[in-house]
């Protein structure tokens, strides 16, 4: 008969092993984001990739008979550990940021370009087999309960596991990722999984056990501050990987999620899509006595409009990342933003959705381009919102990482897109590159849209040979 303590060593297996599942899943997402994007595409094949290997192991978990392997006798418990060490053996390349990054940028150079198919290789050799492991844990233990009460300890068995996966779920996302970083709740996923192998080991200091311990430790200085500051990395989140570099007379350079963000220099001068945007919607308010309301969803480093200090033009920043202002206050602007301005972090949905406040000027500068492409704000609804705060008059200039030339869907459907809900915009290609001559697909660049709203708008209507109206709608007279 088992004791007391024997009981709740079981259900402690099965509580972090549903924890390690989930957590390891997230983690997957989170960190190849920067090099696969956030789309749904990318993230249901991570999904997939645990849930069918999970389904897998539970299946042949349950099959397992303890024999003899190559002249050894393979026990429950063997198996039970030994799953554990190669689990972490594959997850130690799963999780770790550095060779994260290593991997995926090794990938265009054999050819594998599209997220799809990036996305499939590296759960097809990093998360599968793990997982696989790790799933025929639950149906490995059930066999030291007793076979009496099957219903009774099955239904305890899964509300464990289920709250281990609930706090992989949301502890390690919600609470973890946000407070320690996402380097360090991969670190500790092999702190927990040690704990698994150690409570399992007859012989606390086994080889197996010292294995772990030794791997455990590489991933805490893999995924250390030490190894993170060295990278510039000055916040690693359940939403960003936010990174500077300073190159003296180059200025400051912010990178989230390996994308080009914001730069600054002691001079006031930033990326020419910033400046282009101030220029067409900040230049002449800049001395106004008027009061203007701007709205700058996608905050970056803060330099859009930051050198604006007229109190009568109120700047509200919105990005889903907190974290962004403190970055970019101490790293890239190097003082505070502003007391005419204020940062809301919130997604910029949820942010739109709660307030009925128009604005003056709105600039959209949530792209980060490569493969971040946030896929909630490029829908017609979402620019519905956006026009529905405008005031009349109002201005809305847009930055957009696409081709110059239509070359490829994403640019075209973005265009009819934005077009079906701001009619007659201007599209301006910042520093004039249309490239009209080149084929490419996958080229892109900063594209401006800019639109000005009007309460009343007159979208006129289309000339033909039958009806022709050009004669009375031409100017009269042309003015300077």
């Amino acid at each position: 008969m088992r004791s007391l303590y024997q009981t709740l060593v079981l259900f402690t297996i099965i509580i972090v092993e549903g924890y390690i599942v989930l957590a390891s899943e997230l983690l997957t997402i989170r960190q190849t984001i920067p090099y696969v994007g956030s789309g749904t595409d990318t993230i249901s094949i991570i999904i997939a990739a645990v849930l069918m290997p999970l389904a897998f192991g539970y299946h042949f978990g349950g099959k397992f008979k303890p024999r003899k392997v190559f002249g050894k006798f393979i026990t429950i418990r063997k198996k039970l550990i030994v799953n554990i060490a190669i689990s972490s053996t594959f997850l130690t390349f799963a999780l770790s940021y550095v060779f994260i990054r290593i991997f995926f940028k090794w990938l265009p150079t054999i050819g594998y370009e599209d997220n799809i198919s990036k996305t499939v290789i590296f759960c097809l050799i990093f998360i599968v087999v793990p997982v696989y492991l790790l799933g025929q844990t639950v149906p490995l233990i059930s066999n030291y309960f007793s076979k009496e009460k099957l219903a009774q300890i099955t239904g305890k068995i899964l509300f464990f596991s289920t709250v281990g996966s609930f706090f992989g779920a949301v502890f390690s996302s919600v609470i973890l990722m946000s407070t320690l970083g996402v380097h360090h709740t991969a670190s500790l996923n092999f702190v927990l999984l040690t704990i698994l192998v150690t409570l399992l080991q007859k012989r606390k200091m086994g080889i197996i056990t010292l294995y772990m311990v030794s791997l455990t430790l590489f991933m805490l200085f893999i995924n250390s501050d030490v190894i993170m500051n060295n990278r510039k990395i000055r916040k690693n989140n359940q939403y960003n990987t936010i990174q500077t570099v300073e190159l003296n007379e180059k200025g400051r350079f912010l990178f989230v999620n390996e994308n080009h963000s914001s730069h600054y220099k002691d001079d006031g001068s930033k990326y020419n899509y910033i400046e282009f945007a101030e220029k067409v919607g900040l230049e002449s308010i800049l001395l106004s006595t008027t009061q203007h309301n701007i709205l700058v969803i996608g905050a970056g480093g803060f330099t859009f409009g930051h050198n604006d200090r007229n109190p009568t033009n109120q700047y509200t920043y919105v990005d889903i990342d907190k974290d962004l202002k403190d970055v970019a206050e101490r790293y890239i602007l190097k003082e505070p933003i502003g007391d005419n301005k204020s940062f809301v972090p919130k997604p910029a949905r949820a942010f739109l959705t709660e307030t009925d406040k128009k604005y003056d000027l709105i600039y959209l500068d949530a792209y980060k381009g490569g493969v971040s492409i946030p896929e909630q704000l490029v829908t017609q609804e979402f620019y519905e919102q956006i026009k529905s705060h405008l005031k009349d008059k109002g201005i809305l200039i847009t930055n957009f990482i696409l081709s110059p030339n239509f070359n490829n869907a994403l640019s075209r459907n973005l265009d009819n897109t934005f077009r079906s809900v701001f009619p007659h915009v201007s599209r301006y290609i910042i520093n004039g590159n249309y490239h009209l001559w080149t084929d490419s697909k996958t080229l892109s660049i900063n594209v401006a849209y800019l639109y000005r709203h009007e309460d009343d708008y007159d979208y006129g209507h289309i000339y033909t040979d039958n009806k022709n109206t050009v004669f009375y709608d031409k100017p009269k007279k042309l003015t300077p």
